[in-house]
């Protein structure tokens, strides 16, 4: 491709000019056509066009520059400018009126269009539904408004079909075998190709072979039998199925993997640092240590820590077999017994795990920390290690024994507090939250469900871990580079103002400002101090923006940190690995910069990733994040559920932790598992929802019930396959007393309100 300062010349040999070339010239060492650029040519051809055309339009013939505009034209259609087909023709959005998105189903039959670019979500109805599963990308062509003034969708075109198999029972009606989906989102009728050997009841993995179509009905053939009754492996194979995560690693994949050597190779030139008694700490289940630290008092003051991460980045390399898969999995997922890894444990578990006595490749970051536990001054470089030893929490807790790592664990005490005084004095939030502890039988199920205690280790490793990622961030930062940022947004303002008012119901001030962090924190202490603190907390967490992996640093609200990024997990998270190969970019790199120290000349592959690129690898690492949490999450649900199961009729303490129109959600206080008493179970009045005090408060004698209250519940219900518990009401503790509206009229405009009487 040819061009001035500004012009480009095109497929057709005429000169067309760039309004934002220089911009595009300050970005890329290799500049390609801007967005502008595009949509105006676009605009002037007047029609679809196919990426090939489109290309040779901007003249554009390398294949550098054409992955770039693949790259660019990706992002276009994710932010919502362009829209594109399963033919690779693309159509300015604004001009075809279609709308582009992920679908999401409901459990009642209709559906939306959660679109991509931020856009209001587009209702589908139950026939436009038909053609589509719970997951599907689609296009939408947008008709109107309906009865709620929710804009509504006509189905257009499916662009990638993400149901392939899923987990059902079969059933007969009327002579023609069916398969129901125990996703409750997929709610269509799927023929079954049958055998012969069909039995109602029967749990299966089907593969579909016909996708549903609005005319037309999917169907599917039996892959697998799982049995009559669901069991906790079962349930794990259907939330992987239904949320589209892999679990089995392809041939190609585990071969690269076996390929690698299992020896540290010699030739390999890094600062050796196998004398120092480096030690990792983790939980004890962990089968994966990727993290070790050491720490040493400084003559002076102050501390020297050091944070040596597995570098994963040595033996996955991009564009590889093993590079594509953990970009497609993003995360590991770990359920109750069981992980589904990342990389293959050939990597995970083994030759990236850094485990004691053996010689380990790593990533340092080497820092300065001054006695009043500010980082002074940080260095990356490659090294190897060789562990010292592998301690649980509860081990470093209770105090390990004599070693060679004692004086280092003692030192690395000392650098915590003075990190834990930082961190309340920086105000960052901490919440007080429970991790759940299952005791589990042979087949998986749960025999008790109890918690893990946080103590001091935990905290130890934390702070360890949080001062190397601030040192990845500011390293990305201070040099301008590109890398992934882990951003925490601030709160939004509506649900500022809603907590605002559930806050003065409990006698509490919030700022009529943007709260700090800080300001945020001291309502969390006060909370603290209240019964049932932990529950009320929740209102808080619920006002907060959820961290997302993001270019363009806007700094991390929750921890306040003005830039933050994620650099200690490159065995379990892509995001991680990503920062390895940039900081290892500039190692092997000729950027003069003292905040890498080289030992070698050893090249590594270059860190080629544009903007465009960057912001997909971002958005994928926060899909699969979020896609993990809800799968574990729906796991977890279903076993309580199943756990409950014997237990219907009896009678337990809980908390109310959530409030609705509808009813209200309480925990139970020793079993840890939610489930709803609704509203028409409340005797002896009417109950209105009281938006602002987050609670349901009786029209007469004004009796509330509301987030934190005490109560005393039996359990009625359970449906397992639904995942869901009802309760009914026994006796009750209210935090405090509320106020009942003056008049038992129904305000105007207030739509909140629901009547129940027991008969």
């Amino acid at each position: 491709m040819h061009h001035s300062a500004v012009n480009y010349q095109t497929g057709m040999n005429e000169m067309i000019e760039d309004p934002e070339y220089e911009q595009e010239a300050a970005r890329y060492a290799q500049p390609i056509a801007s967005r502008r650029l595009i949509l105006d040519v676009m605009a002037d051809i007047g029609e679809p066009i196919a990426f090939k055309r489109l290309a040779k339009e901007l003249g554009l013939g390398g294949r550098p520059q054409r992955d770039a505009l693949t790259n660019r034209l990706r992002a276009m259609v994710r932010e919502g400018q362009l829209v594109v087909d399963r033919r690779n023709v693309y159509a300015i959005a604004s001009k075809m009126e279609l709308v582009r998105g992920r679908i999401s189903g409901h459990v009642d039959g209709y559906g939306f269009l959660v679109t991509e670019s931020g856009h209001d979500d587009v209702f589908l109805s139950h026939r436009q539904m038909r053609g589509v599963f719970h997951g599907d990308i689609a296009q939408v062509r947008v008709r109107g408004r309906d009865r709620r003034g929710r804009p509504e969708g006509e189905l257009v075109d499916v662009l990638e079909r993400n149901t392939t198999a899923l987990v059902g029972r079969l059933y007969c009606e009327n002579g023609t075998w069916l398969l129901e989906s125990l996703n409750s989102r997929i709610t269509q009728e799927i023929l079954l190709e049958t055998k012969g050997e069909e039995r109602e009841g029967l749990i299966v993995i089907a593969d579909i072979i016909d996708q549903p179509s609005i005319h037309g009905v999917a169907t599917c053939f039996v892959r697998e039998v799982l049995g009559e009754h669901l069991s906790t492996e079962m349930e794990i194979k259907m939330s992987l199925l239904s949320h589209d995560i892999p679990n089995e690693f392809t041939e190609e994949v585990l071969a690269e993997a076996a390929s690698i050597p299992q020896e540290i190779d010699d030739t390999d030139v890094r600062c050796d640092l196998r004398e120092i008694p480096f030690v990792t700490i983790d939980g004890a289940d962990a089968r994966d240590f990727d993290d070790a630290i050491y720490c040493e008092c400084r003559d002076k003051g102050g501390w020297r820590l050091i944070v040596a991460i597995a570098d994963v980045a040595h033996y996955v390399r991009k564009g590889s077999a093993l590079d594509d898969s953990a970009l497609e999995r993003g995360t590991s997922v770990y359920f109750p017994g069981s992980v589904i890894p990342m990389l293959p444990t050939d990597l995970s578990n083994e030759l990236c795990s850094l485990k004691p006595g053996v010689d380990r490749l790593v990533l340092a970051c080497d820092m300065q920390i001054s006695a009043a536990g500010r980082i002074s001054r940080y260095q990356f470089y490659e090294a190897v290690i060789r562990s010292a030893a592998r301690f649980t929490y509860d081990e470093v807790a209770a105090g390990v024994t004599k070693g060679p790592w004692t004086e280092s664990l003692d030192s690395v005490s000392g650098l915590v507090t003075e990190l834990l005084r930082g961190r309340e004095a920086r105000g960052a939030l901490d919440f007080d939250t429970v991790e759940l502890d299952f005791d589990l039988d042979d087949n998986g199920s749960i025999r008790s469900i109890g918690t893990k205690a946080r103590n001091e280790a935990m905290r130890l490793i934390e702070e360890c871990m949080l001062c190397a990622n601030v040192c990845a961030a500011r390293f990305m930062h201070q040099l301008e580079l590109p890398g992934m940022y882990r951003v925490h947004e601030r709160p939004d303002e509506e649900k500022l103002s809603n907590l605002r008012r559930f806050l003065d119901s409990l006698g509490i001030t919030l700022t009529e400002d943007l709260p700090s962090p800080g300001e945020l924190q001291a309502v969390l202490d006060q909370l603290r101090n209240k019964p049932n603190g932990q529950v009320l907390q929740l209102a808080v967490l619920r006002s907060l923006s959820q961290a997302v992996y993001q270019v363009h640093n806007v700094g991390h609200y929750g921890l306040n940190f003005t830039m933050y990024t994620h650099f200690t997990s490159p065995i379990r998270r892509y995001p991680d690995l990503m920062t390895h190969r940039l900081i290892k970019s500039v190692i092997h790199g000729d950027i003069r910069t003292n905040r890498v120290r080289r030992f070698g000349s050893q090249m590594q592959p270059e860190y080629d990733y544009d903007d465009d690129l960057l912001e997909y690898i971002a958005e994928q690492c926060s899909t699969t994040e979020r896609r993990a949490e809800t799968a574990v999450y729906e796991v977890l649900e279903w076993m309580k559920c199943e756990y409950l199961l014997g237990k219907v009729g009896e009678i337990a303490p809980g908390v109310i932790t959530h409030v609705t129109n509808f009813g209200f959600f309480v925990q139970l206080t020793e079993l840890y598992v939610e489930g709803l008493v609704h509203v028409s179970n409340l005797i002896n009045d009417y109950y209105e929802f009281d938006q602002d005090q987050q609670c349901l408060i009786g029209e007469h004698a004004g009796i509330s019930f509301g987030i934190g209250d005490s109560v005393s519940v039996q359990i009625a219900r359970v449906d397992v396959d639904e995942q869901k518990v009802d309760f009914e009401l026994v006796s009750h503790d209210p935090l405090r007393r509320r106020s009942k509206r003056k008049s038992g009229r129904k305000k105007p405009g207030d739509r909140g309100r629901r009547r129940r009487r027991r008969r």
